[in-house]
Protein backbone atom coordinates (compact mmCIF):
# COMPACT_ATOMS: atom_id res chain seq x y z
CA UNK A 1 0.00 0.00 0.00
CA UNK A 2 1.31 3.40 -1.12
CA UNK A 3 2.19 5.76 1.89
CA UNK A 4 3.12 9.40 1.69
CA UNK A 5 4.75 11.10 4.63
CA UNK A 6 5.36 14.84 4.88
CA UNK A 7 7.99 16.62 7.24
CA UNK A 8 10.16 19.60 7.57
CA UNK A 9 7.10 22.12 8.73
CA UNK A 10 7.79 24.63 11.30
CA UNK A 11 7.89 28.04 12.93
CA UNK A 12 9.40 30.44 11.19
CA UNK A 13 9.78 33.93 10.69
CA UNK A 14 8.77 36.26 8.04
CA UNK A 15 11.22 35.98 5.13
CA UNK A 16 12.72 32.72 6.48
CA UNK A 17 12.98 29.38 4.67
CA UNK A 18 12.12 26.16 5.15
CA UNK A 19 12.06 22.55 2.75
CA UNK A 20 9.11 20.32 3.37
CA UNK A 21 10.18 16.48 2.16
CA UNK A 22 7.27 14.50 1.08
CA UNK A 23 8.79 10.57 1.28
CA UNK A 24 6.75 7.09 -0.22
CA UNK A 25 6.83 4.00 0.44
CA UNK A 26 5.08 0.74 -0.98
CA UNK A 27 6.20 2.20 -4.49
CA UNK A 28 8.08 -0.05 -6.71
CA UNK A 29 8.85 3.03 -9.33
CA UNK A 30 9.42 6.90 -9.07
CA UNK A 31 7.91 7.61 -12.18
CA UNK A 32 4.68 10.00 -10.82
CA UNK A 33 3.66 13.00 -10.67
CA UNK A 34 3.76 14.72 -6.80
CA UNK A 35 1.12 17.67 -5.85
CA UNK A 36 2.07 20.51 -3.08
CA UNK A 37 -0.98 21.56 -1.81
CA UNK A 38 -1.80 23.76 1.44
CA UNK A 39 -4.79 24.82 3.10
CA UNK A 40 -4.86 27.70 5.87
CA UNK A 41 -7.41 27.92 8.81
CA UNK A 42 -11.03 28.67 7.16
CA UNK A 43 -9.51 28.62 3.63
CA UNK A 44 -9.70 26.09 0.96
CA UNK A 45 -7.33 24.23 0.01
CA UNK A 46 -4.69 25.39 -2.44
CA UNK A 47 -2.69 24.49 -5.33
CA UNK A 48 0.95 25.03 -4.38
CA UNK A 49 3.03 23.58 -6.90
CA UNK A 50 3.85 19.66 -8.90
CA UNK A 51 6.20 18.17 -10.54
CA UNK A 52 5.62 15.43 -13.43
CA UNK A 53 6.98 11.94 -12.71
CA UNK A 54 8.85 11.65 -16.45
CA UNK A 55 10.29 14.41 -17.40
CA UNK A 56 10.52 16.59 -13.95
CA UNK A 57 8.20 18.64 -15.39
CA UNK A 58 6.88 21.64 -12.85
CA UNK A 59 4.32 24.07 -11.92
CA UNK A 60 3.46 26.64 -9.32
CA UNK A 61 0.74 28.35 -8.11
CA UNK A 62 1.54 32.81 -8.63
CA UNK A 63 1.37 32.89 -5.31
CA UNK A 64 4.51 31.20 -4.86
CA UNK A 65 6.21 31.91 -7.98
CA UNK A 66 10.11 32.86 -7.55
CA UNK A 67 9.90 31.88 -4.24
CA UNK A 68 9.39 27.94 -3.59
CA UNK A 69 11.29 25.28 -6.09
CA UNK A 70 9.63 21.78 -5.93
CA UNK A 71 12.03 18.88 -6.84
CA UNK A 72 12.33 15.49 -6.76
CA UNK A 73 14.80 12.69 -5.71
CA UNK A 74 14.15 9.31 -7.13
CA UNK A 75 16.39 7.33 -5.45
CA UNK A 76 14.63 7.82 -1.99
CA UNK A 77 11.21 8.04 -3.32
CA UNK A 78 11.18 11.55 -1.91
CA UNK A 79 10.32 15.07 -3.63
CA UNK A 80 10.76 18.39 -1.93
CA UNK A 81 9.38 22.01 -1.71
CA UNK A 82 12.31 24.54 -0.72
CA UNK A 83 10.27 27.71 0.26
CA UNK A 84 11.77 31.08 1.01
CA UNK A 85 11.07 34.77 1.72
CA UNK A 86 7.99 33.03 3.53
CA UNK A 87 5.44 35.40 4.95
CA UNK A 88 2.65 34.87 6.84
CA UNK A 89 0.27 34.49 3.76
CA UNK A 90 2.03 30.61 3.69
CA UNK A 91 0.84 29.28 7.01
CA UNK A 92 -1.09 26.64 6.30
CA UNK A 93 -1.05 22.91 6.57
CA UNK A 94 0.81 21.42 3.38
CA UNK A 95 0.14 18.48 1.96
CA UNK A 96 1.24 16.21 -0.79
CA UNK A 97 -0.51 13.90 -3.66
CA UNK A 98 0.41 11.88 -6.31
CA UNK A 99 -3.42 12.01 -7.00
CA UNK A 100 -4.54 9.22 -5.71
CA UNK A 101 -2.46 9.09 -1.95
CA UNK A 102 -2.35 11.80 -0.30
CA UNK A 103 -0.26 12.99 3.59
CA UNK A 104 -1.17 13.49 6.74
CA UNK A 105 0.37 16.99 6.42
CA UNK A 106 2.95 19.14 7.59
CA UNK A 107 2.41 22.29 9.23
CA UNK A 108 3.86 25.47 8.64
CA UNK A 109 3.70 28.64 10.43
CA UNK A 110 5.04 31.79 9.44
CA UNK A 111 5.15 34.43 12.02
CA UNK A 112 5.44 38.03 11.04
Amino acid sequence: QVQLVESGGGLVQAGGSLRLSCTASGRTSPSYTTIWYRQAPGKEREFVAQISGRRNTTDYADSVKGRFTISRDNTKMTAYLQMNSLTPDDTAIYYCSDNAHRGQGTQVIVSS
